[in-house]
This record gives C-alpha cells, sequence and structure tokens, in this order.
C-alpha cells in the first residue's frame, strides 16, 4: 500500500514508531569532521524529519548497528561463562539502495559463510527494519549502478521512501507495521507510485572476467603502486559498509583476576598487525599485498560463493582515503591487465 504523507503527518509517524523502535538516519554533525569546522554526516539517532541528512553522503555506514564496533561477546568468572546481555531495543534504519544491498553482504558472511551462524549478529540483525530512501542521482564518487547494488528488490524493505518538498511517498512493505500503525486508512491519502532508481553514475566500473583472473594477476606490478601510496590507516575499511573483519580478546577485571570479558572490535585487512601470528611472523606486510587482498576479495573470491560481488559502489572508500587511492580506478586497471592476459 502506498500514501502521501505531509510533514507533519511524517513526524507524527516518526514519534508513535520511537515508543518501539530506535530509529537510525544519516544525520549531519555540525564540527564533528575530520578537518575543523568540518561536518560529520553519520547515522545516528533522530526525533523527525528534519535530522535526515538527504543531501550529502554519509561518512560511515549503518554497518555499526547491527555489527557494533565493539562488542561484549560473554562474560567469565572463576571458571564460569555467561554470553552478554541481549539488546531488547529494535530498530528501524533509513538508508539507500546500496547500504540496504551491503547488508545482503553482511548477511551471507555472517549466516552463510560457515557451518554455524554468528549468533551476536543474528539477534540483532532479527530486530531491524529497513525504510529505504530512494536515490535517483547518487554521488561524485558512486558506482553502484556498476556493482548492480543500485535497485532494491521489494521484500528487501518494510518501507520505500521518496522525499519531496511538501511530504514523503511512502510505499509500505510491512504487515506488522501496517496493522500497529496504519490501521485508520482516513488518516492517510492512498496513492500508487513506482520506486525510482539511478541508472547511471558519473564513475563507470569494469569488472574483470572472473574466468580470466589467473595466479599471474596477484604478481603483477600493478600491486606495487600501492606499496607506495598506502599509509595502512584503515579508513578504508571502516567506512566500508561490507567489511567485516574483526579480532577478539580477553580482557580481565582490575578488582578480581579471575573474571573478566571476552569481546570483539572491528580488524581491517589495511591494519598493521591484522595478520601478525605467533613469534612475530605476519602475512601481507607490503601495503600493496593487502590492497590485492581487499580488491580480489571484494570482486572476486566473495562473488565465486555466492554469485554477487560483495563491493556495492557506495564510494567511500575513495572519499576517506588520505592519499587519494581511487578503488573504482584499481578495479578497473585490474580489469585492463585481465584483458591483456597479465
Amino acid at each position: 500500500m502506498d500514501y502521501n504523507l505531509s510533514k507533519e503527518k511524517f513526524n507524527q509517524l516518526l514519534s508513535e514508531l520511537k515508543q518501539e523502535y530506535q530509529i537510525y538516519a544519516p544525520v549531519r554533525k555540525e564540527n564533528k569532521g575530520t578537518y575543523s569546522a568540518n561536518d560529520l554526516i553519520t547515522y545516528d539517532l533522530i526525533d523527525n524529519l528534519d535530522d535526515i541528512e538527504l543531501n550529502k553522503k554519509s561518512k560511515y555506514s549503518a554497518k555499526e548497528i547491527v555489527f557494533p564496533i565493539r562488542e561484549t561477546l560473554f562474560h567469565f568468572m572463576d571458571g564460569e561463562q555467561k554470553m552478554a546481555s541481549e539488546d531488547e531495543e529494535k530498530y528501524i534504519i533509513f538508508l539507500r539502495p546500496c547500504d540496504r544491498n551491503a547488508f545482503k553482504r553482511l548477511d551471507k558472511i555472517f549466516l552463510e559463510n560457515g557451518p554455524e551462524e554468528d549468533i551476536y549478529y543474528k539477534r540483532l540483525r532479527e530486530k531491524v527494519k529497513f525504510f529505504v530512501i530512494e536515490c535517483t542521482e547518487g554521488f561524485d564518487s558512486c558506482f553502484c549502478v556498476s556493482m548492480d547494488s543500485n535497485e532494491v528488490e521489494r521484500d528487501d524493505y518494510s518501507a520505500f521512501l521518496r522525499f519531496r518538498e511538501d511530504g514523503i511517498s511512502f510505499k509500505l512493505n510491512d504487515q506488522e507495521l501496517k496493522n500497529n500503525y496504519f490501521t485508520d486508512v482516513n488518516d492517510f491519502e492512498k496513492i500508487n507510485f513506482e520506486a525510482q532508481f539511478i541508472q547511471e553514475n558519473k564513475i563507470k566500473v569494469n569488472l574483470p572476467d572472473k574466468d580470466k583472473i589467473t595466479n599471474e594477476v596477484f604478481e603483477n606490478e600493478l600491486w606495487t603502486e600501492y606499496s607506495e601510496r598506502c599509509i595502512a590507516c584503515g579508513r578504508c575499511n571502516t567506512s566500508c559498509p561490507t567489511c567485516s573483519c574483526f579480532t577478539v580478546k580477553d580482557v580481565l577485571y582490575d578488582e578480581n583476576k579471575k573474571s573478566g570479558e571476552r569481546f570483539r572490535r572491528w580488524a581491517g585487512c589495511h591494519i598493521d598487525g591484522f595478520t601478525e601470528m605467533a613469534g612475530g611472523h605476519s602475512f601481507r606486510e607490503e601495503h600493496g599485498d593487502r590492497m590485492r587482498y581487499k580488491t580480489m576479495h571484494k570482486i572476486y573470491d566473495f562473488a565465486e560463493r555466492f554469485d554477487f560481488d560483495m563491493c556495492v559502489g557506495c564510494g567511500r572508500c575513495d572519499d576517506v582515503c588520505p592519499e587519494y587511492i581511487s578503488f573504482s580506478k584499481c578495479i578497473n586497471k585490474l580489469s585492463q591487465i585481465v584483458e591483456e592476459g597479465a
């Protein structure tokens, strides 16, 4: 069912939803950016329509809502273990199609990539409803069309929203929300509208023919360029909506050295220490080797397993790199090398 909502009616709906859900959307945080007097666009809780930033891409995705930067797994005391208590909150996330498709990639990694599901991810993920924001123009660094992540299926969202100057067109696709919040049909103007999606980005990416990728590609001199330029800051990992690596640590409490907790926190393949092993040995010391590893995972390894690429073309890695390394250009260079038979 589709509806037209005025801004006032939409804010009223948000107010009602807040009684049951924590509502996240891209917001602008003034003077919180990387540089002095710069604003930060990121995901946070909202109260009303005016809180949502629609004209700028968020620096970070909504990933951390279901995959927290730091997450306690269990507590231990005197040899006994107790699983960390479960958050009872439910969530609504406003996001664009590329970020919704990024959650599909995370679902594959955490729920289908091994013999067991990741229970910590699953129990948060099951409490999320997605409100997809219509995106027909994109931003300068986006290449979602090339990555086939510019559109979503109807089953991918609870609601699809078109923001207009005078209100919101609201495509409802969730029976629970309909039963709880749209019972008085006279309060809403019924309409029919078709979801629109961006069909062309300024940036075009040519994906390599996976059948032509050989072992020689892994030794190509392309990767040495990134050894010279990459400073291993990890910004591309933390801003990426599909990077899912983490490290696990135990911490002991000061008051009782036999008690503590085990937690996981984000890690990244570009960061020093990511591949460090006992004895001090570390794989992929060269930064170019790390770029190769990430690139091949995003556009080759993952697709070999799940039939679609891991990268969704949001362009955030290009946006945040202090050395102006472009992942989209890296893919195009790799494609050319593959076509030339390197």
